[in-house]
Formats: structure tokens, C-alpha cells, sequence
């Protein structure tokens, strides 16, 4: 860390966007600090998908480019967790768990959210390789094969007609949902789609040689499957935004900024960009906001020390 702990902008995460907000900062000769954890949601995956030219890459290696492409254009980067921070005259100070403290002109909050699995039994061990959340992350890896959906919101059924665009095989596993939830047009819709519903509980996973073979339900039954999209709870990473006053929109994903179209919330200099911002914020798009976000802020700068000159 430099002696002088004053900044034009920090980012906090150094994931997809805040690394893309760092690198439009970083080109346009801005002081920028990325603070990081080290900690990427995606870490279980073995690759991520639908970004143009880094299809298939491994998330560490994207990374680990990132990083090395931003420091390129003289951004620093900490390996700290930002713990607190607050308003400090037109800027903010922010407080690092190492101790240390640092000043932004303005703060960039890129630190994505958590995945709460549900309650079965092996699914968080095979999170990211058979066990699966999205079908546009994942679907062509694991197209064609016996694959199961597992019932978590009343989104769950969607989310089984979706997969079906890449397994004609799918069963959608109530798992203590009652088919009585479901509505006319779900059953008619999983029925046209040839989506099998199963009753009954999931009490856990059949693993063969390192490898998903089977659902096993609460009554002994087991349903051959090598694939199983399980929906994660979605805990956005808000703290930040809410000791620093931001408003917040309510989702069935959680709690997000309320953010214009470049990124800023509702508190002045305060900014939001990827999973911070949105629940469907993937790789592409994460990066997409973190860069409307970093070229957003230097024109702010700009005109900023323009007006202060001017008034001098």
C-alpha cells in the first residue's frame, strides 16, 4: 500500500466488474485501488461460458489476466476486505479488516453475492461440476445427459422447461413442494415439454466414482441422474451500500442498489456494478457494468476538477 491512502476511486471486489471498472480507470490515468478478498463466487467452477474469446476459460485464469491487465495501466491492488465505510467530507473512507484505512474520491462496491445451497446432503460437494445452477453456464457442458431439476421457488418450474433446450431427459423433483402449488398452466406446460414431476423429498445424491448417478428420495426410491440444477439462495454482498446509506430494491433474489443505467446509487460518488447490482449479472455482463461504471466515474472526476478550477 502506498504511504499516500488517497485515491480518485477504490473498488471493492475485484471480480469480473470491479477488475473491468479498475481497467477503464486505470487507462484513463485515474489513482485506483481495487481491494479484494480473493474469494470469487464462480471458484467452484471449472470454467465459465458465453463470454466472446474467454468462452471456457477457467475463472482463476480470467482472473489472474485481469489482475495482471490492471496493474499494467498502474492500479494497485490489496488483498484486504473492506469491513466499514463512511462519508468523509466529498469522498469516503473505507476501513480495512489489515487495519488500515483508505480515502476515495469515489467507491466502486463490486463484491458480487453469495450462494446458499439448499439443506441436502452432498450437493455442496459437487456444487460447480454435476450440481448446477444456471443452464446458459453450464447446459451445453452437460447436454443430453439424465438430468434432474430440484424444486427451490415457485421459479423452479421454469427453470426445468429452460433446461429442457439441452436434455430431452428432465425430472422436476418437488422436494416437499405439493403438486397442489402448481398451477394449470405449469402442469400443462412440463407435460408439452415432457418434464417428469416426482414427488416426495430429496434426502440426497449417489455419487459412483467421483460422479453423480443418481437422486435418492426420502422413500428409498432413486432416480438415475448424472446432472442436477439446484437453485442457490442468492445473499447479495450489500453491507457497504447499506452503512453508506444507499436505497435499496426489494427481489425474490434479495436486496440490490437502486442504481441509474451507468451505476450510480442514490448516494453521490457511490457506485454499483455486477452481482452487487443484480441478481442475472453473468461474467460478460458483470464486466459489461463494471466498465459503464469506470468510464461514468472519470468523466465525474473530470468535470468535477473543471468546475472547482474554474470557481478558483
Amino acid at each position: 500500500m502506498t504511504e499516500n491512502n488517497a485515491y480518485e476511486a477504490v473498488v471493492v471486489g475485484g471480480g469480473a466488474a470491479g477488475l473491468s471498472a479498475a481497467l477503464v480507470l486505470g487507462r484513463a490515468r485515474r489513482r485506483t485501488l481495487v481491494v479484494d478478498t480473493g474469494e470469487p463466487r464462480n471458484a467452484p467452477s471449472a470454467h465459465l461460458q458465453g463470454y466472446l474469446t474467454r468462452d471456457g476459460m477457467s475463472p482463476a485464469e480470467f482472473l489472474a489476466v485481469g489482475r495482471e491487465e490492471v496493474a499494467g495501466y498502474g492500479v494497485e491492488l490489496v488483498r484486504d476486505r473492506a469491513v466499514d465505510a463512511r462519508r468523509d467530507g466529498a469522498g469516503f473512507t473505507v476501513d480495512l479488516a489489515s487495519g488500515g484505512t483508505v480515502r476515495a474520491r469515489h467507491l466502486v462496491i463490486a463484491t458480487g453475492l453469495k450462494d446458499e445451497l439448499p439443506a441436502v446432503p452432498g450437493l455442496a460437494e459437487r456444487f460447480g461440476r454435476d450440481v448446477v445452477h444456471c443452464p446458459y453456464c453450464h447446459g451445453w457442458e452437460v447436454r443430453d445427459l439424465p438430468t434432474g431439476v430440484l424444486a427451490t421457488s415457485p421459479l423452479s418450474v421454469h427453470q426445468a422447461l429452460m433446461v429442457t433446450q439441452w436434455s430431452q431427459d428432465v425430472r422436476l423433483f418437488l422436494h416437499g413442494t405439493s403438486e397442489s402449488e402448481l398451477t394449470d398452466e405449469d402442469l400443462r406446460r412440463l407435460t408439452t415439454a415432457g418434464v417428469a414431476v416426482v414427488p416426495g423429498r430429496v434426502a440426497g445424491l449417489v455419487v459412483t466414482d467421483d460422479r453423480l448417478t443418481g437422486v435418492a428420495l426420502a422413500d428409498g426410491t432413486v432416480h438415475e441422474r448424472e446432472v442436477l440444477y439446484a437453485a442457490p439462495r442468492a445473499l447479495p454482498n450489500n453491507g457497504l451500500l447499506v452503512r453508506l446509506g444507499a436505497e435499496l430494491r426489494e427481489t425474490p433474489f434479495g436486496a440490490y442498489p437502486v442504481i441509474d443505467e451507468r451505476g450510480l446509487t442514490t448516494v453521490p460518488g457511490l457506485w454499483a456494478a455486477g452481482n452487487t447490482s443484480g441478481f442475472a449479472e453473468q461474467v460478460v455482463n458483470a464486466a459489461s457494468r463494471g466498465y459503464r461504471a469506470g468510464a461514468a466515474i472519470n468523466g465525474e472526476l473530470l468535470f468535477a476538477d473543471l468546475d472547482a478550477a474554474a470557481r478558483v
